[in-house]
């Protein structure tokens, strides 16, 4: 899971980045001012940061990304030769945000820092290894059954499931688990993207074909040829996208925003959304005959609270996941703060409950207890 730290002087805008970001699935901490943010570095291992313009960013070798109130060419270009991966004004528009944090992890520019400075762990590099799934319940033996079953054939495949269940994840393996392995898994997060920029993003672009088009691009389509695309809320993509991805499935070929010439393919498409298609559908906003190319087989991913038994075994991937990445002894929990967060709603799902685990190693002393759950969750 990425870090994100938010370094702004508003304390409202802190809340609504976090927020929204934990959301998409970020794990996220807060500072109001450069002392605050060091202290952070120190202790979390930060993949990127966001930054006002009114702050000074701790020079620690994160990445980061400027927020600026003034909407400045000379403001603009400052920020990058200080080494500003993107520069966004405020108000921010939150799809161009997660697409600037999403290539920053994924690729990016060299940032100057200290030698002294600690490696960084990227999603890049933390993706190339698969996690496991973890639980012994059997709304979790069935998935993995599913799994099992599919993998090997080529049939499309749609996760279903809540916010925060793991349906990356159940992709991910899917995709380890057959001939596709060593090949691209390419994932694009489609309602990050907006309607305008979602055909050059999956389809490619060449030279010219629209202003900002300075050189030629290949898209996801392209980028993940051989192996397996992952088309994260494929259910908030708008119909026109939708319909533009229908020909690219029934045709198993694509051609790039500005250019007439085809480009065929072999690429296995896996989606994944938290809305019931079968209900959009019959709405109108989504496509049925898009529904049926990519539900050939339907995976739900049950949410946490239809699986609690499997939250003992979840804690302590957890705890020795984080204390690893935070080069420090796995912490013991509690038997009583173990039930107290059995009995927890967890709307969140396991992506809450990773925060959540992380929050408490952070900030508990050499175990956790039962106070340390009910005063930090």
């Amino acid at each position: 899971m990425a870090k994100v730290l938010i370094l702004d002087q508003s304390k409202s805008m802190r809340n609504t980045l976090r927020e929204r970001l934990e959301f998409e699935g970020f794990s996220t901490e807060a500072a109001e001012d450069e002392e605050a943010a060091s202290v952070m570095c120190e202790k979390i291992p930060f993949d990127v940061i966001l930054s006002d313009t009114g702050c000074k960013i701790p020079d620690k070798g994160v990445p980061f990304i400027v927020l600026s109130s003034e909407a400045s060419i000379d403001s603009a270009v400052e920020a990058v030769r200080n080494g500003a991966q993107d520069y966004l004004t405020k108000p921010i528009d939150m799809n161009r945000l997660l697409q600037s944090i999403h290539r920053t992890i994924d690729d990016p520019a060299p940032v100057q820092a200290p030698a002294a400075a600690p490696a960084r762990r990227t999603r890049r590099g933390h993706c190339a290894q698969t996690e496991h799934i973890i639980g012994t319940s059997p709304q979790i033996e069935h998935v993995r059954l599913l799994i099992d079953k599919v993998a090997p054939c080529e049939a499309r495949v749609l996760i279903t499931g809540e916010n925060g269940t793991g349906k990356e994840l159940v992709a991910r393996w899917l995709h380890a688990s057959r001939t596709r392995a060593a090949a691209p898994f390419v994932e694009v997060n489609c309602a990050a993207i907006p309607s305008e920029l979602i055909e050059s993003e999956l389809f490619g672009h060449e030279r010219g074909a629209f202003t900002s088009a300075i050189k030629q691009r290949r898209g996801k389509f392209e980028q993940a040829d051989g192996g397996t695309l992952f088309m994260d809320e494929i259910g908030d993509m708008s119909l026109a996208a939708q319909a533009k991805v229908l020909r690219a499935l029934q045709e198993n070929r694509i051609s790039r925003v500005g250019s007439d010439k085809d480009i065929e393919g072999n690429v296995r498409v896996i989606a994944a959304t938290n809305k019931n298609l079968r209900e959009e559908s019959r709405k109108g906003n989504f496509r049925e005959d898009l529904y049926h190319r990519i539900g050939v087989v339907v995976v739900r991913v049950p949410a946490l609270r239809e699986h609690a038994q499997d939250i003992p075994l979840l804690v302590d991937h957890f705890i020795h996941t984080i204390c690893a990445e935070y080069h420090i002894p796995a912490k013991r929990i509690e038997e009583e703060a173990l039930s107290e967060l059995q009995t927890m709603p967890w709307s969140g799902n396991i992506r809450e409950l990773r925060n959540v685990i992380e929050r408490l190693i952070i900030l508990s002393e050499e175990r956790i207890t039962p106070a340390d759950v009910k005063a930090y969750c």
